[in-house]
């Protein structure tokens, strides 16, 4: 019995790309069968997709004072909230004010409370 041959049209241009947006999106609505030919297309198309778009859409990554922010208000704290973890009032105000720089301590406190990645919060801000 003859295996089907698919045919993928690499994705290395911005109109290749688009149609392999659209081939994934029909499979995100109409699932392949596990371990079928369809199933490996799909899962192609998709490392193809995420390698065009890691390339081309390079996403920064956020502002140290700007990701803490973000971690307060996604777990409904508010600045107060990290007096334990900064060490006073005034110190996370300071920071958060951008008037005053993270120490690796912070980093390593902040990582751990609020699980915001630590090379987010060593950069330069």
């Amino acid at each position: 019995m003859a295996k089907k041959v698919i045919e993928i049209e690499l994705v290395k241009t911005e109109i290749a790309y688009r149609r392999a947006l659209k081939q994934v999106a029909y499979y995100f609505d109409h699932p392949p069968a596990t371990g079928s030919a369809l199933e490996a297309e799909f899962e192609l198309l998709m490392m193809m997709v995420e390698r065009y778009e890691a390339e081309h859409f390079v996403v920064k990554a956020p502002d140290p004072v700007a990701a803490i922010e973000f971690a307060i208000e996604q777990r409904g704290l508010t600045p107060a909230d990290l007096r334990d973890v900064l060490g006073s009032r005034q110190r996370v105000h300071d920071i958060l004010q951008k008037k005053r720089k993270l120490s690796l301590e912070h980093v390593r406190a902040l990582h751990n409370k609020l699980l915001i990645p630590a090379e987010v919060l060593i950069q330069a801000y």
